[in-house]
């Protein structure tokens, strides 16, 4: 199934340099919006020039990049900026499984960015700048349970946990989902203002009513150069500053987390390894410090073989060990039978990618699927031998406070 264009005529797009301006959000109209940000840098879209629902399966990558190539293909672009997420740009959100649908790709027809100290204006043929509206807070928020309660959940990550001192397998993620209703139908640009004025270090997305601010960036490709972050570890933050940081060095004495971190690091090694010339990995994680949580934390760089794009890299890295397990084929089967509930987009890849292959995909974690009044709320963890239900439990709530935040100010 493939996305119309509205015109069998290849796309006409123009790239021009524009006054910085300012708070990128503020710039977005209330419908669908699309948006990457950190540190008050990346991009904000509306509008659409061409839209696809990808289909489920194995190969749904190969099958998006076909899609977005014929998208590309014979485009007349007019580019001041030659920058990454300059020209055509598409957005896009993955489900977590292949089985699942609601996989989208997203081709915006207008797109205002900022990056290295400078700023764009992309437009697709009749692209503009809608009309902003003040955003509406969503009012009373009431939450409700979603596929399993508390205790329901606390004993599936003990089944789990018993998997793995079975020797069936090393680790496995377990995510739990929550709902939530509004008084008023949630207005995305209040969420993300929320999001990326209280979690600057995350990177704040909205894609397809997708919508959190993600600490783990799965991969960026600025020309043959691509980074990663890999998360795996958790604490919350602690009542003070001498409790915060006896709760940083707990968390980087833990051996429960320094096996689940080194899980994470082996599965981005042997994925990317094959993919690149040079790969620096470095031997010990760092702290990763954010409002509401301690995590561990390795960035990883290399230098990626000719002729792939940042998608390729996604495609291949999908899914990594700190939102599936170890190993990943075992992992998936016990998080399909223990979670009971389809996880959607949350833990999955979403991202943009523009047309010379560049682009920044994240892991869609601390996220909710919006729509309309209603809201999804995702958070995971991850489960290994020797670990605590209760403990998880206080982890996966600690995780939902980010999106609970967002939706109450």
């Amino acid at each position: 199934m493939r996305a119309a264009l509205g015109s069998t005529r290849p796309l006409v797009v123009r790239t021009a340099l524009v006054a910085d301006p300012g708070d990128l959000l503020t710039r977005l109209p209330a419908a669908a919006p699309h948006a990457w940000i950190r540190h008050g840098e990346g991009l904000v879209a509306w509008g659409e020039a061409a839209r696809v629902s990808v289909p489920p399966g194995p190969g749904r990558f190969d099958w998006a990049r076909d899609w977005l190539s014929s998208v590309f293909a014979g485009a007349h672009v007019d580019d001041e900026a030659h920058a990454p997420g300059s020209g055509p740009v598409a957005f896009g959100s993955f489900t977590f499984d292949p089985a699942s649908p609601g996989s989208v790709l997203v081709v915006p027809r207008t797109v205002l960015a900022r990056r290295d100290g400078r700023a764009w204006l992309t437009t697709i043929g009749e692209g503009r700048l809608d009309e902003i509206t003040a955003p509406r807070d969503p009012g009373r928020i009431s939450y409700g349970d979603g596929s399993l309660t508390a205790p329901e959940w606390e004993h599936a990550v003990a089944q789990a946990a018993r998997r793995i001192r079975s020797g069936r397998l090393e680790k496995a993620v377990l995510a739990r989902d929550l709902t939530a209703v509004a008084e008023h139908p949630i207005d995305v640009r209040v969420l993300l203002s929320r999001l990326a004025g209280r979690f600057p270090e995350c990177y704040t997305f909205s894609c397809a009513g997708l919508v959190g601010a993600t600490p783990e960036l799965l991969v960026r490709r600025t020309g043959e150069t691509v980074e990663s972050l890999v998360l795996a570890g958790t604490t919350p933050r602690g009542t003070g500053p001498a409790d915060d940081a006896a709760r940083g060095a707990a968390l980087f004495a833990s051996a429960k987390d320094r096996r689940e971190h080194a899980c994470a690091i082996d599965s981005v090694r042997r994925t990317l390894a094959p993919l690149c010339a040079e790969l620096k990995i470095p031997e010990e994680p760092e702290l990763l410090v954010l409002p509401n949580v301690q995590h561990l934390a390795s960035p990883v760089t290399g230098h990626l073989s000719a002729g792939l794009s940042v998608l390729d890299v996604v495609a291949a890295l999908h899914p990594t060990a700190a939102v599936g397990g170890t190993p990943t084929r075992t992992a998936l089967q016990v998080i399909r039978e223990l979670e009971g509930m389809d996880r959607a987009g949350y833990a999955g890849p979403v991202g943009w990618i523009d047309s010379r292959g560049d682009g920044e995909w994240g892991i869609a974690l601390r996220c909710a699927q919006i729509e309309g009044a209603h809201a999804r709320l995702f958070a995971g963890c991850g489960i290994m031998g020797d670990s605590d239900p209760a403990a998880e439990l206080a982890e996966a709530q600690a995780k939902f406070r980010v999106m609970q935040y967002a939706l109450e100010g």
